[in-house]
Order: C-alpha cells, then structure tokens, then sequence
C-alpha cells in the first residue's frame, strides 16, 4: 500500500483526474481496454483519395482535438496515415431517451489520446470539410498520460511545441504521435533498405545472416562490447562488423553475399555516432575495387531515386547529387592537394614531424597507417562535398586489403566521401593467408604499443577459411544510417535512428510550482542574467530568494559571475 500511495502522489494533476475517468468507465460496465479484435473498413488516406458521400466505414484512432457545442461535436481522429474530422452528434449516437454514452462518456470521460473505434457515413460539412458523421463508438483504450501536444493561442500561434530532441528521442512513441511529418523519415528508411536489397538481388546476389555473439571481434578496429557464455564459460563480443564471416561464404563457394548487419562499438557517442548501428556489407568473388566502384555508384543513384525521386538531395547548406559517375581521386592526391605534403615513401618519423607542423594531433602510439589517416582526417576529408571516391590506401591503413597491382606500399582501397563524411568503404580484398597473417601480426605489435584503434586479436579460423583458398573478391561496407542522414537532410544520426541510446534518464526531482516555472522561463532562454530572470518571475524578493537556492542547491540552474554581471543559466 506504501509503494502504491507514493506513486500516485508523483502524478501530476491531469494524470489524477483521468486514473478518476478510468474508474467511472469501469463503473458504468464499459471495458476501457477491451480484447475483442475491431473490424476495420478504412484507413484516413483511404477515405480521402475515394470519398464517395453516404459510404458506410468503421474505423479507428487516436482522439486528437475535439470542440464541444451542447449536443454537438466536431473531432479529429488520427490513424497510421493521418487525420479526419469526425461529427458527434448526441441524437445520432443515441437514438432512444438514454443520453449517456454521448452527455457522460463522450463529453466527459472521453481525452485526447484515447483510442476509439468509430461506425459512421462520410459526408461533407458546409465548408466542405470531409468528414465522418458518427452513428456508434467503442473505446478501445484510454490513455491515462496527457499526449504533449502544443497549444493554439487566438491569433492561431503554437506554444509548446514537443520539439526538444532529447525528450522526443527518448519518448519517440510521443514524438510519432504529435510529430507526425517524423514518421517520413522512418518511411524513407525502409524505402533505402527495400531499394538497396532489390539492386542487390536483381544482381543475383544473396542475402545472408551472420553470428551476432562471436568470440573474436574482427573486420574492423574498434572496441567492443563483451559478454559471457556460462555454459561454454567463454567471453563472447558483440559484432563490430561482419567481414571475416561474409568472406567465409565466399571461401564456401557463394559468388555474392550480403547482409545488413547490426553492429556495436564500445565507443562514444555523437551526431554521427551511436553505439549499435546498421552496416551494409557485400563480397562478390572475382571482382575487384575498380568493378565496385561502378557498381557502388550505381547503387547510391538507385536509392537516391527510389527514396526521394530524384539523384539529388539537400544537406544543410549543400545540394548533393548522387548522379553516377563520381569524381575518383588517390589518398597521396588529396593529401598533396590541401597541405603541399607528399607521403609517398616518407617514414614514420618524417609522417609524425609533417603532421605535428601541420597542426594535427598526434603521438608516439601512432604508427604510419594512423598518422596519415589523422593528416588526411584533419585537412582533407571536409572538403569533399560531393560524392568522391578517395582511393589507393597506404598498407598500413588497410590490414583486410590487398596490396595495389602497381605500388606496394599502397593497397586497393577506397573511401566514398559525401559532405565531409565516409559513408562507404571498399576493397580488393586479400586473399593470401601468409600476406594476411603478417597484416595481423603488425596489428598486434600496433596494439602493444598502443594504438587503442588496432585488432588485439587473430582470428586463426578465418586464417584457416583463407587457406582452403578464397577467389578474388571485391567488398564493401555502407553505413546505411549516416547515407540516410544525407538523404533525409538530418545532421543527427539519432533523428534517423527509431531509439537512439540514451544517457540514463534523471529522476523527477519534487521542486516547487514557483521553481518549475522559474526554470521553464530559463529553459526557453538558455541563459539570463539574475536581475532579468527575477523580473521575469514576477515573485516577491522573499519568494525569488527561496526559489533560485531550490534551483542551484539541485543543481538545476547555476549562477555564473562574469564581467558583464550576474548570469543564471541551465545545467
């Protein structure tokens, strides 16, 4: 009883009167979360694109704003392809002496965000509004949160819009709903998915699954999540690629192979990063890095169309076309390019003493491999704005590679570039077990020395798979949520992922009504100075007082003294 009498003194007001609605309902005999399946006839789209007046439908949804008149009521009902006004009309609903369902169930134990089913006729209102006039309704479920809808004030200006990112990426079922035009970009997400998966098998290659749980964390550099097998008594990893794999199938005689493959890095988290990400990866034997970059370039205009109808799409500021061909230009290029630098031949030392005259960040952990990447991270890779293939990798960059035709100091590499940013990478992958077993060995004495970014393990079987002898292979990996990032215009990965992680979420803390509206008022400001915050705020100075300790002693607000004066601003 404790526990249940805590919990609903942290409900807010609203959150009380309608656990009281809920209550009523139940007293009236009516199920506010009934089992019955409900026969749908239509969908919201589907009553517009084919109104026909007088057509008989039963559909469902969300209550989404209603204005009640007495013994009439318009409403809006939203389902999965939108909103359509609804027409309660009291005698229509009940047709005998008993006035209930519409005077006490509709007008007042109904809210927004409950769902209702609805038996109507389409007709069209006076001012030629489609829309459903109800004959019956059931409720289907009652929402016991108030949805975080904004407020319309006279002059038709929206207040309170549900706009902050954390909240909406953390509640992303509230942001869908009251966000609708969100959904898009979810839409196009499945549109680049299903568009890439037909190129693909059109080509004739095959969709396939790999081990999730592996026991050695290979195909790329990164630091992985463990975990434990207890009846094995083994640690296990978390894929942060599936490359070693995929070239297994190749090994075992499957000319094309591909998968997209969630992966997960134990790394931070940014705009383009998140700890589990969705890759493409795909290996087609006797090909090699020069064939795929065609086909790569071929691939990207084909999603670009089928996501947006068109090759081109907006970034921010840019206007990216991923119309094929793309401009092709060598890693000793780009560098020669934008620092006058060639690294062609140039040792370890020479790479570190350029880098650290050039003003990129290194030290004595990196080896060649890193201080070049580091050099063509900081002063080339930005640059790229439309789709560039950045190719012919130094050997050290590229353990997984084989070694160019032409030089071998390089390998047969490259990077797609759009908008400053990787979003595919691509070999002629090795195929000499005695050559890849060296590579790993290099990566291990990187490691040693500490480099956190080189493999720490040798994964021997995928050795032994090469030795069995794997065909010329050409492969490449795409992050599909950064190409959508570009597609959809996001900056931010975590706007393309459904539920991007998240820090843990802060405990409510039991704040006064005066401190709450205090830090809203900061909140919508980010940063005040103390005089115009007090003013702001309206309250006695015995009441400000009280009120900016309760928010510093929190640590919700924190006054900062600066030579301009007193500023208070959000933590």
């Amino acid at each position: 009883m404790p526990s249940k009498l805590i919990h609903m003194s942290q409900l807010s007001e609203q959150e009380l009167v309608r656990r009281d609605k809920l209550a009523k309902l139940r007293e009236l005999g009516i199920n506010p979360y009934p089992a019955d399946l409900y026969p749908l006839t239509h969908l919201s789209g589907q009553i517009k694109q084919d109104f026909k007046e007088g057509t008989k439908v039963t559909i469902a949804g969300r209550l989404m704003s209603r204005r009640i008149q007495g013994n009439a009521s318009f409403a809006e009902l939203q389902d999965s392809e939108g909103r359509i006004q609804v027409y309660f009309n009291r005698d229509e609903i009940c047709t005998g002496d008993d006035k209930s369902k519409y005077n006490e169930v509709y007008k007042k134990l109904l809210d927004i965000g409950d769902f209702i089913g609805i038996e109507g006729v389409l007709f069209t209102t006076k001012v030629g509004v489609k829309t459903v006039m109800v004959n019956a309704f059931t409720l289907l479920s009652k929402a016991l949160k108030p949805l975080p809808l904004p407020k319309e004030d006279a002059e038709g200006n929206l207040h309170d819009a549900f706009i902050d990112p954390e909240l909406r990426y953390r509640q992303r079922y509230a942001d869908l709903v009251v966000n609708p035009h969100v959904k898009e970009v979810f839409i196009k997400r499945t549109k680049l998915f299903n568009a890439m998966r037909d190129f693909f098998n059109d080509a004739g290659y095959f969709e396939v699954e790999t081990p999730i749980l592996q026991p050695i964390p290979g195909g790329a550099a990164a630091r992985p999540f463990t975990t434990h097998h207890n009846s094995l008594d083994i640690p296990l990893y978390m894929r942060i690629a599936n490359e070693l794999y995929l070239k297994r199938l190749i090994v075992g005689g499957f000319d094309g192979v591909y998968e997209f493959s969630k992966n997960f890095r134990n790394e931070g988290m940014d705009r383009t990063h998140n700890p589990e990400f969705t890759a493409m990866e795909i290996y087609v034997a006797y090909k090699d890095y020069n064939w795929m970059m065609d086909f790569s370039e071929q691939l990207l205009e084909h999603c670009a169309v089928a996501v947006n109808g068109t090759s081109k799409a907006t970034f921010g500021e840019h206007e990216i076309d991923f119309k094929a061909p793309y401009a092709r230009v060598t890693m000793t290029d780009a560098i020669k390019h934008f620092t006058g630098f060639d690294i062609t031949g140039k040792t370890e030392t020479e790479l570190f003493e350029a880098a650290r005259d050039m003003g990129v960040a290194v030290d004595s952990t990196m080896g060649k491999g890193k201080l070049i990447d580091e050099i063509f991270g900081e002063k080339c890779e930005g640059n790229y704005i439309q789709p560039t293939f950045i190719t012919d990798y130094p050997k050290e960059m590229s353990p997984l590679c084989k070694e160019h035709r032409d030089n071998p100091e390089l390998t047969e590499r490259f990077e797609l570039m759009v908008c400053g940013k990787e979003i595919a990478n691509a070999y002629s992958e090795l195929n000499d077990p005695i050559d890849q077993r060296e590579r790993f060995e290099h990566q291990l004495k990187l490691a040693a020395k500490g480099d956190d970014e080189a493999t720490e393990f040798i994964d021997h079987d995928f050795l032994r798979a090469l030795e069995y002898g794997m065909p010329p292979t050409s492969g490449m990996g795409i992050g599909m949520d950064r190409l959508l990032m570009f597609l959809t215009d996001n900056q931010s990965i975590q706007e393309v992922l459904f539920f991007p992680q998240m820090r843990p979420e802060k405990k409510a803390l039991a704040i006064s009504d005066e401190a709450k509206d205090v830090l809203k008022t900061l909140k919508s400001a980010e940063r005040l100075t103390l005089n115009d915050l007090k003013t702001k705020s309206g309250l006695s100075n015995k009441k400000w007082d009280k009120t900016i300790k309760e928010l510093t002693k929190n640590s919700l607000a924190k006054v900062e003294k600066t030579d301009a004066g007193l500023f208070v601003e959000v933590v």
